[in-house]
């Protein structure tokens, strides 16, 4: 485990990823803004809302797109070798219907490609594809379901058989342990490891998130490996090759980073309820919205401003300029009107929608709800 970290590179960022911080913890770390815009729609306010069923974000306008914040660390990793690999894969979303990217890492449980990964890796993701860096072969995925108070989500990789997985191991973590982190560094496109040991085997942080709320995690083993931005879902390996934990934010903000996983046992347990189908009062089954696939000015009532390709609205004839006036039967003046009403429905619903066009003339159409972000 000993490794001399080759690899020693100034990050432009000192923060790990997307939700930023404790004391000085990063966000879920995982992330990484991958070229530009990941957007992120989680608060009211003047801009474009887009017409998905859950509370909270796409209900209202965007928000600034996710940036990291300028730091002057240095990591030190080096390119993951094939046993550190096992398992691990890399993550991209795009978001906003391919108006922003992120990426991450996942963790592979099964030959048939259930695979964990952070929610906040996914979350307010239109599309998702996993890449398994040992074949170069790429899966679509969907989401089977999440825990967004752990941060953990449960992905199910299309058509894949034969995958490797990773080896897991539910001892807890013990301090002064040697462990390394692998993951998709800074969405790189291929994993990297970083060497460190643990300085806390169960500690608690608070990370802020985008839309200004904070979010406690506790029980995670703190390392002072560099974990950084898009490491988020990957392996916290021990000195065997075997999973203890899966990484999920790290500090931010100055010289030397912790970096923070949730412990192998958690994530198993939780992953093990989705795939049982129970839902709880953290875990919820199933990923998407419910969507309609309208953008609205939320400074103009309902005016449409965008149709989604092959979405729902486009599919009932609902264009740029119309006015949506009811949804499922109840009248709606804002996005947020919308957005209620969606998030009693599920993707696949039929429910009757009004409008009036551009020139004014009233339309009711019975339309089949598309899905949209996960949530």
């Amino acid at each position: 485990m000993s490794r001399s970290r080759r690899i020693r590179r100034s990050l432009v960022a000192a923060l790990a990823i997307p939700l930023v911080a404790i004391p000085l913890a990063t966000p879920a770390l995982a992330v990484a803004a991958v070229g530009a815009t990941r957007t992120y729609a989680a608060e009211s306010g003047p801009g474009y809302g887009y017409g998905y069923g859950y509370d909270g974000a796409y209900g209202g306008g965007l928000v600034a797109p996710y940036r990291q914040s300028l730091g002057t660390p240095t990591v030190d990793s080096e390119p993951a070798t094939e046993a550190e690999s096992t398992g691990v894969v890399l993550i991209n979303t795009a978001v906003g219907y391919g108006s922003g990217q992120g990426a991450g890492t996942g963790l592979t449980l099964t030959g048939d490609g259930i695979v964990v990964t952070n929610h906040h890796v996914v979350e307010g993701a239109t599309s998702i594809t996993v890449t398994d860096p040992s074949t170069g072969e790429t899966y679509a995925a969907t989401v089977l379901g999440y825990d967004d108070v752990h941060d953990v989500a449960v992905l199910q990789l299309e058509d894949a058989s034969g995958l490797s997985t990773v080896a897991t191991d539910r001892d807890a973590a013990t301090q002064g342990e040697e462990v390394t982190a692998v993951g998709n560094a800074e969405g790189q496109g291929s994993l990297s490891a970083a060497d460190g040991t643990v300085t806390d085997p169960s500690t608690a942080i608070t990370v802020n998130n985008e839309d200004g709320t904070a979010s406690d995690l506790s029980a995670l083993i703190q390392t002072d490996a560099d974990v950084v931005s898009g490491d988020s879902g990957g392996a916290l390996l021990d000195e065997d090759g075997e999973v203890i934990g899966m990484n999920v934010a790290a500090t931010s903000g100055s010289a030397e980073i912790s970096g923070y996983a949730i412990p192998i046992d958690t994530v198993l347990d939780i992953a093990a309820q989705i795939l049982a189908g129970e839902e709880s009062g953290d875990v919820e089954i199933g990923g998407s919205a419910a969507a309609l696939g309208v953008q609205v000015d939320t400074t103009r009532s309902t005016l449409v401003v965008g149709v989604v390709e092959d979405g729902a609205a486009e599919a009932a004839g609902i264009a740029e300029g119309s006015t949506i006036t009811s949804v499922d039967g109840t009248a709606v003046a804002s996005i947020d009107d919308i957005t209620a009403v969606l998030g009693g429905h599920e993707p696949g619903d039929e429910i009757s929608v009004s409008w009036a066009d551009a020139a004014g003339e009233a339309h009711t159409a019975t339309v089949t709800l598309g899905e949209g972000p996960v949530a």
